[in-house]
């Protein structure tokens, strides 16, 4: 018998230390005005010493176990989507299922950047589609301020910490729950949006560091208009393919990379306020958290419904982007 994913719980987590655009400009050569006007952003949140992508992640996951009401054990399989691993192995996955005690689970991280979320939730759906698991942990979590160069106010303003996490479970009769995705990527514009050293082609020497490789490269220009373009065709392709159209959603989810791009791809897909999902005021960009992060506070906001019809949408370093359509079950 066929079964989608249907997501049953939603979680979020943002350190409590806030870094606003007036604190930006005793750091960088910036100002509120400029920031707020390019990008949206008023304030992001930024974890304390010695707090980890992990201990976001666990305590998004917490989250979800309370809402749920059932226990770590119960999980079956833990997908991390993450640029920023506590270190490169063992996985912030294996790490995160000691915190919560999820004795009965594996797992894995997984990389998509700003994507990253959207990957990790289509993978995860599969191992419930397949009847492979009967519960699927997905987490979205990055500690970007780890990676950003304080002194480059390209990068520098863009950037928050943030977790947030799903629990994926099968549908019940007459459900929906997640019945499409589309992933796309493109490497020829890998050198757009990425860090240069920490990996095997450019391991840390004294070079690396003097040269700030160890921080996000960014084309800006480039980003900012190919993630138009991408995102608003993902869209639109999943929405007709199932004979939708942009006034069929009850709440669209952008990635919140960028204001600007999120009311581009609001006026050409035809969108209302009132039906897409946007805290980059708030938060920044959380990279592989923004999406489940929206998906909490619209939950907390009582901004969806069961059978709601709800579109998700990333583009992010890869290049990565896609679409995943869902109707809201809970």
């Amino acid at each position: 018998m066929s079964r989608n994913a249907k997501i049953t719980a939603v979680g979020k987590y943002l350190p409590e230390k806030r870094l606003n655009n007036i604190d930006l400009e005793n750091l960088v050569e910036t100002s509120d005005s400029w920031i707020v006007e390019r990008t949206g952003i008023l304030e992001r949140r930024i974890v304390s010493n010695g707090q980890t992508n992990s201990d976001m992640a666990a305590a998004a996951a917490r989250r979800i176990l309370e809402e749920r009401q059932m226990g770590a054990d119960e999980i079956d399989l833990i997908i991390v989507a993450t640029v920023t691993p506590d270190m490169f192995f063992p996985s912030t996955a294996c790490v995160l299922q000691e915190k919560i005690g999820a004795t009965r689970a594996w797992g894995f991280d997984l990389l998509g950047a700003c994507s990253g979320f959207l990957y990790a939730l289509a993978s995860g759906a599969q191992f419930i589609s397949t009847g492979t698991y009967q519960k699927v942990l997905i987490v979205g979590s990055d500690v970007m301020s780890s990676i950003i160069n304080f002194r480059d106010r390209a990068t520098c303003v863009l950037f928050g910490d943030g977790a947030g996490a799903v629990l994926l479970e099968p549908t019940e009769k007459d459900e929906e729950g997640i019945f499409d995705f589309l992933l796309k990527s493109d490497g020829r514009g890998g050198k757009f949006l990425y860090m240069p050293a920490g990996g095997s082609l450019n391991p840390a020497s004294h070079e690396t560091i003097d040269r700030n490789m160890h921080y996000v490269h960014q084309d800006g220009r480039q980003v900012f208009k190919l993630a138009i373009k991408g995102m608003v065709e993902v869209s639109r392709e999943i929405l007709e393919r199932h004979g939708y159209t942009g006034a069929d959603l009850a709440l669209y989810v952008p990635h919140q990379a960028n204001l600007r791009i999120i009311q581009a791809s609001v006026e050409k897909l035809n969108l209302r306020p009132d039906q897409v999902m946007v805290n980059i005021q708030k938060y920044a960009n959380t990279t592989a958290g923004t999406i489940p992060i929206c998906l909490a506070e619209a939950r907390e906001e009582n901004r969806l419904k069961k059978g709601d019809l709800v579109l998700l949408t990333s583009f992010g370093a890869g290049l990565t982007w896609g679409s995943i359509l869902l109707r809201w079950e809970l």
